[in-house]
């Protein structure tokens, strides 16, 4: 059972999307892509400007940014701003099974 738990724990983390191109994100109220329009691209810059230092902090994250942490704290960080992953791309794991979770 802890085997199983530790496994879990280290798919779900290697399975992160490790993308910060405007294209993979979308506004949280609306859902507008972030590279679709001039003002929501310029505020998805000045967030992203934002949350840059703080994933590499290592209080919030990693000093590496092809860690997990660093990662993690700046989907973390872009979401508390109000950008998110677009859905089925924002895990590998999804995007394979991305036709069956839209029925």
């Amino acid at each position: 059972m802890r085997m199983m738990l530790a496994l879990g724990a280290i798919l779900s983390l290697a399975c992160v999307s490790a993308g910060e191109a405007p294209s993979n994100y979308q506004t949280y109220h609306g859902g507008i892509r972030a590279d679709s329009d001039p003002v929501v691209l310029a505020t998805y810059e000045r967030v992203l400007d934002r949350c840059e230092p703080e994933a590499y902090s290592w209080r919030r994250g990693s000093p590496n940014p092809n860690s997990t942490p660093y990662w993690l704290a700046l989907r973390n960080c872009l979401y508390r701003h109000g950008f998110v992953d677009r859905g089925v791309y924002a895990y590998p794991t999804t995007a394979v099974l991305r036709h069956f979770l839209d029925r």
